[in-house]
This record gives C-alpha cells, structure tokens and sequence, in this order.
C-alpha cells in the first residue's frame, strides 16, 4: 500500500486529520478533546511535527469515521 506522500508530495498524514476534521465541523480543541490530548498536540500531528502511532491512528479513525490506515 502506498503512503500518501508518495502519490501527494507535500502532504502527509496529518493533512488527512486536518481535511476529516474540517468534515465533520470540529475545531482542533473539540477533536482534541474527543481524543483525550492537548489541543497543541494534535496541531503538531496535523502539521507533520509529531508521529502518529497505530493506537493514536485508530482513535483518530473512530472520531472520524474513517479507516485508521489513512494516519500512518
């Protein structure tokens, strides 16, 4: 399976929380809240200055109605 930086240089997997977000009308505090984590750490994720590990991909999926192997 390929990673989207590798069919969309310049975007990276944060780019996908970010568009699911906008989606679903949530600004970055209430998903950061519906996640349980700081509001500056999911700014780094969508901003590709910090991972997304398979668990914290899973809660995303589940906030966002989306298949969890878009984050990683």
């Amino acid at each position: 399976m390929m990673r989207i930086e590798e069919v969309f240089p310049g975007l990276h997997p944060g780019s996908a929380i970010r568009g699911l977000r906008l989606r679903e009308g949530l600004t970055q505090e209430q998903l950061a809240g519906l996640l349980g984590v700081k509001r500056t750490n999911l700014s780094e994720m969508e901003n590709g200055k910090r991972p997304i590990g398979k668990i914290m991909a899973k809660r995303l999926a589940q906030a966002l109605k989306t298949d969890y192997k878009v984050f990683l």
